[in-house]
């Protein structure tokens, strides 16, 4: 496709999503090289430059384990999921509240972006309790996961200020307690529930998988589009598993709350946020109510 037709095909969605507001998600895979989250970077700054209000909310395990090996601290998983302890939390700390969130708002600058990095700590914007220890799928154990937080309460008021003064926020998933204790949360939940709370009309979340895939060693039996009901029968018949079924339930939660749409797509290929977003055939999976 030529430059004349790939212009054409994407200003009925710039039109149309002109003043509306995207939350977006993306994991450490994004953020391995300088020149991928460049490659991001450019193409959130192109749309946060046409009129489409954006939120960042960022993970970074990859960066936090690597960190942990060179300090000596031991990194724990059960069934895929981090075990947070004192060492832990405070690599998070460093990682996601410092290193990564300081240069995300930097890499943005260079695209012409004013962004401002905080946490869900910051205005109380995700509140939190301590996750009681729990059998997870995949394990016999009662695991204690430490500092590991599950939200139970969102206020937007710090992002609404943010977005009124034009300003792209870019959030680290970290929380805290009622007591201010910070905790660790999920990502994909703290980007679920920021979007539901802002109604947001598109959460997107990237990682290292294309979307949901009939077959997730088959990049041809990507699912374009699915709505609720053929999401949950998805899950029932096995196509959707492993730890798809979280983020597609998260993505269930969103469109229950007011969110219009939700897309997964992969954070590791060149332009896909634009290719989704702007054009007819899009390029992860899409979700609809």
């Amino acid at each position: 496709m030529n430059d004349i037709a790939i212009l054409k095909e994407a200003l009925p969605y710039l039109r149309k999503f002109k003043g509306s507001l995207f939350v977006i998600k993306f994991g450490g895979e994004a953020m391995r090289t300088r020149e991928a989250l460049e490659l991001l970077a450019e193409d959130i700054a192109f749309i946060h430059g046409v009129g489409i209000s954006v939120v960042l909310v960022h993970g970074g395990g990859v960066q936090v384990t690597e960190l942990e090996k060179k300090l000596g601290v031991k990194s724990r998983f059960v069934a895929g999921r981090r075990v947070t302890d004192e060492g832990s939390l405070g690599v998070l700390k460093m990682i996601l509240g410092g290193t990564l969130n300081l240069e995300l708002v930097s890499v943005m600058k260079q695209f012409g972006a004013k962004a401002v990095g905080i946490s869900g700590v910051s205005g109380g914007l995700l509140e939190a309790v301590k996750r009681p220890p729990k059998k997870v799928t995949g394990s016999d154990e009662i695991v204690d996961f430490g500092h590991v937080g599950d939200i139970t309460n969102v206020d937007v008021t710090v992002i609404h200020s943010l977005l009124r003064d034009g300003f792209l926020p870019i959030v680290s998933p970290l929380a805290a307690d009622a007591n201010g204790n910070v905790l660790n949360v999920n990502a994909d939940v703290a980007a679920a529930r920021i979007a539901s709370a802002l109604k947001a009309s598109k959460l997107l979340l990237m990682s290292d998988t294309p979307g949901v895939m009939e077959d997730v060693k088959d990049r041809t039996t990507l699912i374009g589009q699915l709505n609720s009901t053929q999401a949950q029968a998805a899950i029932k018949q096995g196509i959707i598993s492993g730890g798809m079924i979280p983020k597609v339930e998260e993505s269930l939660g969103a469109i229950k709350a007011g969110v219009k749409q939700v897309h997964i797509l992969s954070a590791t290929e060149p332009h896909t946020l634009l290719l989704e977003v702007f054009t007819e055939s899009g390029c992860g999976t899409m979700i609809v109510e």
